[in-house]
């Protein structure tokens, strides 16, 4: 019994001590509070931090590829430069080695005019420098690769040929090749000149002669 009676008296609890009671619980709840608080704050710092940290790498490899585009737009433009210079000087090889067979052809051009100028003019003599000059120009177009085009007598090609002219024949056929103005010339498949030529149209037609009047 008399443990009964000392556990109601433990049990007894006094308004005072219920106020103190609410005093401590209201301590320890504003107390909680502003840890919560700085803890955030500790978070929010961090990710600052963080997102500082992301923001200067970022920056980093922006510089890093704005000079790696530099570079590049660099190496493109010396490409350029030295694939002009190197496309100019093989244009300007590839006039010297076309122009080198001619070089001497015009040296003997030059010495005919020469004999045709002075006072005693060997005809025969000019005649056989003018045949030399003919077999170096041929010469000449066969080493760069020209070819003469010969039209006289081949039947009319479009491809090939240039009509400057039609004329009746009895003898050669209509669409054949009667006279060659001007020689053509081509480098492999591709035409450089055509040649200029007449072409025949054939028998010249025939005038039909007046139907005699009716007797009367």
């Amino acid at each position: 019994m008399e443990n009964k009676e000392n556990a109601q008296e433990q049990e007894v609890i006094t308004p005072e001590m219920e106020a103190e009671k609410e005093n401590a619980t209201e301590t320890a709840a504003e107390t909680a509070v502003p840890e919560e608080e700085n803890k955030e704050k500790e978070l929010q710092w961090d990710s600052v931090e963080d997102l500082a940290k992301k923001l200067e790498e970022t920056e980093k490899k922006l510089a890093d590829m704005e000079k790696l585009r530099l570079l590049a737009l660099a190496e493109t433009e010396n490409q350029r430069k030295r694939f002009s210079k190197e496309l100019e000087a093989l244009r300007n090889r590839a006039i010297q080695d076309t122009m080198l067979p001619f070089l001497q052809v015009f040296d003997h051009f030059t010495m005919a005019v020469n004999a045709c100028s002075g006072d005693n003019v060997n005809v025969a003599t000019i005649t056989q420098g003018m045949n030399m000059i003919q077999a170096e120009f041929d010469k000449a177009f066969a080493d760069v690769g020209v070819t003469l085009i010969n039209a006289q007598g081949a039947v009319f090609d479009p491809n090939f040929h240039e009509a400057m002219a039609e004329e009746a024949s009895e003898t050669v056929p209509a669409g054949t090749v009667i006279r060659q103005w001007c020689s053509g010339c081509r480098m492999g498949d591709r035409l450089l000149k055509p040649a200029m030529v007449v072409v025949s149209s054939g028998p010249a037609a025939k005038e039909e002669a007046p139907a005699e009047d009716a007797k009367a």
